[in-house]
């Protein structure tokens, strides 16, 4: 963790409330099945096409039984224009196999049980558990990546690390929304090609908004 990190937190926290008061999953669903498989569809594609895709294929494949029993051909067809379609669409079916068999067709809410399913990493676990369960959750994406370096909230770039920073930077109870708002605002404001420091309500705790050389 960036010394000095742990003061910069409260403030970073009040302002992102004001700046994105209704900060949320961007990806539609309606149980934790349906987001776990559409945080596995986001993988190198943007959420807005997973929502194009999804609501046919729910209603195509409306259970875990239901993707566990499909050809793996005919999940492709649904999730085809998401990328990377074809692993997609296997670990979709081997993980509803696996739910099937260890969990009772129910999505588990341990971060150990999720990531043992096919397909599905810390980041995709972390989002379950904080939307679909309301549990604390560290959603380390490539804007938080650039962010947290950015702002100096860490040292480190590998997610699983950066991740581990924040568990120990944010109060539990606002880190998911947190990694929500860090999301908006790297969209919004801290983008990767040119931030817009100028207009930056945390710029005088960013590091790199400090910085006279950016």
């Amino acid at each position: 963790m960036k010394k000095g990190a742990k003061a910069k937190i409260p403030f970073i926290i009040e302002e992102f409330d004001k700046l994105y008061p209704e900060a949320e999953c961007s990806l539609k669903y309606d149980d934790p099945l349906q987001l776990l498989i559409s945080t596995r569809l986001s993988a190198q594609c943007t959420d807005a096409r997973v929502n194009m895709v999804t609501p046919a294929l729910f209603e195509r494949f409306p259970d875990c039984k239901a993707f566990a029993e499909a050809e793996v051909s005919e999940i492709e067809e649904y999730i085809k224009s998401t990328g990377f379609y074809r692993a997609k669409a296997q670990n979709i079916k081997d993980c509803c196999i696996a739910l099937l068999e260890h969990h009772g067709g129910k999505v588990p809410d341990t971060m150990e049980e999720l990531t043992a399913l096919a397909g599905v990493g810390r980041k995709t676990a972390n989002l379950v558990l904080g939307d679909a369960f309301g549990q604390p959750s560290y959603v380390v994406d490539t804007h938080c990546i650039r962010l947290c370096g950015r702002i100096g909230l860490t040292e480190h770039t590998d997610p699983v690390k950066i991740e581990m920073d924040l568990r120990e930077l944010l109060p539990p109870k606002k880190s998911g929304r947190f990694c929500h708002q860090i999301v908006l605002h790297g969209r919004a404001v801290c983008n990767a090609r040119k931030p817009d420091c100028a207009n930056c309500t945390i710029r005088e705790v960013c590091r790199f908004g400090q910085s006279p050389q950016k």
